[in-house]
């Protein structure tokens, strides 16, 4: 038996450590899908009334606050057609993940690959925003998507029956 076969120490840790991530992501994608539902569902104008209504107090306060007049700024110049926007994106695109999430913990087979060809694509994306923007919270994503395609193909061999420690 090899490192990381499915009966050592270690195979049982990289399995667990991939239900744990199926577990974060659907939590992710969950709370993904509510929001952009949450943004489709809210009147044209609610999100800058919710950012008027969060940094009045500070504003009254401090006029200056860095913080609070960057969120009210921001909220000033969200637009109807940026909501609906982020609406979908973040419905479909958490759906998506939550629907995939699903399908692995079931332990449908043709969903690993599947998982990993979307996973590819997300990186694919969120190295493009991060070549944009270099922001660093893409390439932390990057990184834990990169993760998980890992664990994801180590359980996808370990289930199909071709893993590399038995070559």
């Amino acid at each position: 038996m090899r490192l990381g076969a499915p009966g050592t120490a270690l195979g049982r840790f990289l399995h667990w450590l991939f239900e744990a991530s199926l577990i974060l992501k659907g939590l992710f994608a969950l709370a993904e899908t509510l929001s952009g539902l949450a943004l489709w569902g809210l009147p044209g104008n609610a999100v800058f009334n919710i950012a008027q209504w969060i940094t009045r107090r500070e504003l009254s306060e401090d006029p200056k606050d860095a913080i609070a007049s960057a969120l009210l700024n921001a909220a000033q110049h969200f637009s109807i057609q940026t909501q609906s926007f982020y609406g979908f994106y973040f419905t479909s695109h958490g759906a998506l993940k939550l629907i995939v999430v699903i399908l692995l913990m079931r332990g449908i087979l043709w969903a690993y690959p599947g998982a990993i060809a979307l996973l590819f694509g997300f990186v694919a994306y969120q190295l493009y925003v991060w070549s944009l923007h270099h922001d660093i919270s893409m390439l932390l994503l990057t990184l834990l998507d990169l993760v998980v395609i890992a664990l994801t193909w180590r359980e996808w061999t370990v289930r199909h029956g071709r893993a590399w420690w038995h070559r």
